[in-house]
C-alpha cells in the first residue's frame, strides 16, 4: 500500500514538473515574448511557436509561390508536398525581367492577388519591399520558431530569405595550365606571366564588385585599373566561354560562377575545365524569398520558405544545381568548399549596392563611354 501510495505521489510531481521543463526549454532560446513585443513596434507580425504557424497552415490548406529555382523546382515541389500533404501547393517558374517588372506594375496597381510567395529580385529588390509582408522571419529565426540560418535573412528589413548562394572561382583548362600556376588569390592575376591576354575577364565586374565587403572600395577599384592592364581576353556570357575553355581556346578564367563550372563537370564529355576557389571568396545571395503583402496564405508560404532554407530543401538544389545552395546552410557543397576560407559576403539588403559598385568598376576600367 505504501509502495502504491509513493509511486503515485512521484507521477503527481513528475507531471507537475513537464510544464515547467517545457518553459525551461522555450527558455533555453531568446525570450520569444521579448521578441514579439519588439516586433509589434516595428510593425512586424511574430507567431510565438511554429506549432501555431503549422495549425493555421492547415486551416489555410492552399499555397501558391513564385519560384526562380530552375531546375530543382519540381523537385522541391514534390518534397514539401510530402512533408506537408495538406497543403494544396502550386509552384510556378518566374524568371526574367519582364516577369519582374510585369508584377511590379500589378503590385504597384493593386491588381497583384493570389499568390503567397514572391521574390524581390536583386536589381527590383527596393522596388518590391513595400509589397512584401511584414512578418519577422529573422526574430521566429533567431528565437527558433522558425528553423532558418539567420544569415540567409535580410539584417534589414527582416522579411526577406536568400535561399541560394553564388561563389566566383577560377577555372582552367587542365591541359593547358598546370593547377599550382593557377591564381590561389585575386592579386596573382596581376603577375607578369599572365599579361595580355592570357586569361578571360567579363565585362560585367559582378566577381570583383563582390570583394569590396573585404577589400573596401579603394583597394579594389586599384585592384579593377589594374587588372584592366593587364589586357585580358573581355567577353560578356560565361557560359559559352566555359565551353570554350573546356574546348581548349583558352587557358585561365577570372571569376567564373562556381555552379556553372559543376554544371560543365556533369555535361562535358571531356571534362578538361578544373577550377581553383580563390581568397577572399566573393560571395553573392541569389533567389530572394518572401511572402507576398496580399498572401491569402502567410502561414503556409512561411512553411513553404522554411522548407526552402532547410537542410532537406538545400540538399535538393544540390542536387539538381550543384554548388546552388547557400553556403550558410550546414552541409550545401559551398559550405563544405569555402569551409576556413576569408569570405567577401555581399549580405542580403547589401547587395543593392552591387550596381553601383559595378558602375565604379567599369570606370576604373577604363571603358570608353557611349553618349548619350
Amino acid at each position: 500500500m505504501k509502495t502504491t501510495m509513493t509511486v503515485n505521489i512521484l507521477l503527481i510531481v513528475i507531471c507537475s514538473l513537464i510544464p515547467c521543463l517545457d518553459s525551461a526549454a522555450a527558455a533555453s532560446g531568446p525570450d520569444r515574448l521579448s521578441a514579439k513585443k519588439e516586433a509589434d513596434a516595428k510593425g512586424y507580425t511574430f507567431f510565438l511557436s511554429r506549432d501555431e504557424i503549422v495549425a493555421k497552415a492547415k486551416q489555410e490548406g492552399k499555397l501558391r509561390a513564385f519560384s526562380r529555382l530552375r531546375e530543382s523546382m519540381n523537385a522541391v515541389t514534390e518534397a514539401f508536398k510530402k512533408k506537408y500533404p495538406f497543403i494544396e501547393t502550386r509552384v510556378e517558374e518566374w524568371i526574367g525581367t519582364d516577369s519582374y517588372q510585369r508584377t511590379l506594375l500589378e503590385l504597384k496597381a493593386g491588381m497583384f492577388k493570389g499568390v503567397d510567395v514572391i521574390g524581390a529580385p536583386s536589381d527590383f529588390y527596393n522596388d518590391y519591399l513595400p509589397y512584401l509582408k511584414k512578418v519577422d522571419v529573422l526574430g521566429m529565426a533567431k528565437a527558433g520558431v522558425l528553423n532558418i540560418p539567420i544569415q540567409m535573412i535580410d539584417p534589414n528589413n527582416r522579411n526577406v530569405v536568400a535561399i541560394l548562394g553564388r561563389i566566383q572561382v577560377a577555372a582552367y583548362n587542365k591541359k593547358l595550365i598546370a593547377p599550382e600556376r593557377v591564381p590561389s588569390k585575386w592579386e596573382d592575376f596581376l603577375k607578369p606571366e599572365f599579361k595580355n591576354r592570357k586569361f578571360l575577364a567579363d565585362v560585367r565586374p559582378q566577381e570583383v564588385a563582390a570583394l569590396i565587403p573585404a577589400w573596401g572600395l579603394e583597394k579594389t577599384l586599384d585592384f579593377a585599373r589594374k587588372l584592366a592592364a593587364q589586357n585580358p581576353v573581355w567577353f560578356r556570357g560565361g557560359a559559352r566561354y566555359l565551353a570554350s575553355l573546356d574546348a581548349g581556346e583558352y587557358a585561365l578564367y577570372f571569376g567564373a560562377n562556381y555552379d556553372s563550372v559543376k554544371a560543365l563537370e556533369l555535361k562535358s564529355p571531356i571534362k578538361h575545365v578544373g577550377y581553383k576557389i580563390v581568397e577572399p571568396v566573393p560571395n553573392r545571395v541569389s533567389e530572394e524569398t518572401s511572402v507576398a503583402e496580399t498572401a491569402e496564405n502567410p502561414h503556409a508560404a512561411l512553411l513553404w520558405i522554411e522548407f526552402l532554407a532547410s537542410p532537406e530543401g538545400q540538399k535538393i538544389m544540390d542536387k539538381y544545381q550543384p554548388g546552388s545552395a547557400s553556403p550558410f546552410s550546414a552541409g550545401s557543397i559551398l559550405s563544405a568548399e569555402t569551409r576556413g576560407k576569408q569570405l567577401s559576403v555581399v549580405q542580403l539588403g547589401e547587395h543593392t549596392k552591387m550596381e553601383g559598385w559595378q558602375e565604379k568598376i567599369i570606370e576604373a576600367y577604363g571603358f570608353p563611354k557611349g553618349e548619350k
